[in-house]
């Protein structure tokens, strides 16, 4: 047994993962992370959670949700920072945790992000599909139920076009990074010029009388969770939280990022502020424009608003912006989710051939299994369901990487390289960002927690039948002045 712990609390030599990370090629600059962050910060989420947080669980106070989820995100963000400018390894805190805590830390933590990717892959889908048949129907276009929607919703079956983005976004990632950050690139820009549109045309028709009461009196919904007051913000915070993921994204790539000491805390911190104020503009013009409760149930409230108020041309072409513009968000979830299963497959934790890159220095076998499960998953749950999902992997994550910062300081510039940038008011800040996550995460339904215990259990499974026995973190003979030499 002493044998078992031992091994479970291994820590891996920084100097393995990179060795094992130079072949992915360098090429990814402070814009490029940039571009991905925002593509998956403001993804789906954007036109869609506001409406739908605000009729469910907040009224006008959707904002406030937003700000203080913010807020959660800035502090962890500030973490990750730092860790990915001392450790730019792919699978982020995956590898970051096995370094300062663990090899079954590591997996842990690694785990909770597979789920986080691979959920969120499907939830991107299927709001990008939701989308797409709001943009089509006033043309008179409307797929069958059976393909429109999810199993059992609706009469569904599987969506199908949630299954042809995830496709089309394959086939963009396996012609490599140039490729697809310069498609990235462009694709957020569109983006962000429509979410401008929408709220200098929206802010034309905001009534002051739909932010009254700003805080709507508390009570119970029909399925449990709390409406109003301050348990409904904090509902909202907990279902909201997974807009701010995209700086995960960014760090799970950084082992591709040319000088990563300064381009990863750049990217990290400049994508998440910025994604912050679109995030409050967008919601305030939304429920100015309609009475919060008219968005239940409404999974493209950005066009549909629009649409109400007489802007028919303008809606479509925001909308079809926007739907290319999501894009860029499974973009950045499927390259980041990729590199975590390939640093699976880097460090024999899963099958070796999980590790391995193309002739194009792609993880081509990680790709295709994350767009396996993401077309399954986009297919069938609904979009509500995988909403909280992807908040429960990303915040156990949050919480690990939080604590992980204690150890980090007292290596760097000893047994670890010394980082560009550094978190103020450290100790303070690294614990408020574990309780914030921490208080998120107990806000979550019991659905998700359940859901998240039982992958769980079902990672620590894996962990013993195979990673245990198999798992890899020697560095070769003879290489250690080259690695040092290199980073």
């Amino acid at each position: 047994m002493k044998n078992i712990f031992k091994k479970m609390n291994e820590k891996v030599d920084f100097r393995f993962y990179a060795n094992k990370d130079q072949k992915l090629e360098k090429t990814l600059t402070v814009k490029d992370f940039l571009a991905l962050g925002l593509g998956t910060i403001l993804s789906t989420s954007i036109f869609t959670l506001p409406g739908l947080v605000a009729a469910n669980y907040t009224g006008p106070a959707v904002v406030v949700s937003f700000l203080l989820a913010a807020v959660v995100a800035g502090l962890v963000a500030m973490n990750y920072a730092e860790m990915a400018s001392v450790l730019p390894f792919a699978g982020s805190a995956y590898s970051w945790i096995s370094v300062l805590f663990g090899k079954f830390w590591g997996w842990v933590v690694g785990w909770a992000l597979l789920a986080e990717y691979l959920i969120a892959v499907a939830f991107v889908a299927a709001g990008l599909s939701a989308n797409v048949q709001g943009l089509i129907s006033p043309l008179g276009w409307k797929l069958p139920n059976a393909l429109a929607f999810p199993l059992g919703t609706n009469g569904g079956v599987f969506d199908l076009i949630a299954v042809l983005v995830v496709a089309i976004v394959t086939f963009i990632l396996l012609r490599g990074d140039s490729e697809t950050t310069k498609v990235a690139n462009i694709l957020v820009v569109l983006k962000l010029l429509a979410i401008v549109v929408f709220v200098v045309v929206g802010a034309t028709a905001i009534k002051a009388q739909n932010y009254v009461p700003f805080f709507p009196k508390p009570h119970p919904n029909a399925d449990g969770t709390m409406f109003g007051g301050w348990q409904g913000i904090y509902a909202g915070i907990s279902t909201i939280f997974l807009s701010y993921i995209g700086f995960d994204s960014i760090a799970s790539n950084s082992a591709e990022a040319k000088n990563p000491q300064k381009t990863m805390p750049r990217g990290i911190i400049g994508s998440l502020i910025i994604g912050t104020l679109f995030f409050v503009a967008v919601s305030l013009v939304l429920v100015g424009m309609f009475k919060y409760t008219m968005y239940a149930n409404n999974a493209e409230p950005v066009g549909w608003a629009l649409r109400q108020q007489g802007h028919v041309i303008i809606a479509s072409v925001v909308q079809a912006i926007a739907v290319v513009g999501m894009l860029v968000a499974l973009i950045g979830m499927m390259m980041a989710g990729s590199r975590l299963i390939y640093s699976f497959g880097r460090d024999k934790m899963l099958p070796q051939k999980l590790g391995r890159l193309n002739h194009k220095n792609i993880p081509s076998n990680a790709l295709w299994i994350i767009t396996a499960v993401g077309v399954i998953m986009g297919a069938v749950f609904p979009f509500t369901f995988l909403a909280q999902l992807i908040s429960a992997g990303t915040l156990i994550a949050f919480m690990a990487v939080s604590l992980a910062m204690y150890p980090l300081r007292k290596r760097e510039g000893k047994s670890l390289p010394t980082a560009a940038y550094r978190q103020p008011f450290f100790p303070i800040l690294p614990i408020l960002g574990f309780l914030g996550s921490l208080m998120v995460f107990l806000g979550l339904d019991i659905q998700a927690k359940i859901y998240s215990i039982i992958w769980f259990l079902i990672g620590v499974i894996v962990y013993f039948a195979y990673g245990y026995k198999n798992a890899d973190s020697k560095l070769p003979p003879d290489r250690d002045d080259e690695i040092e030499e290199n980073l």
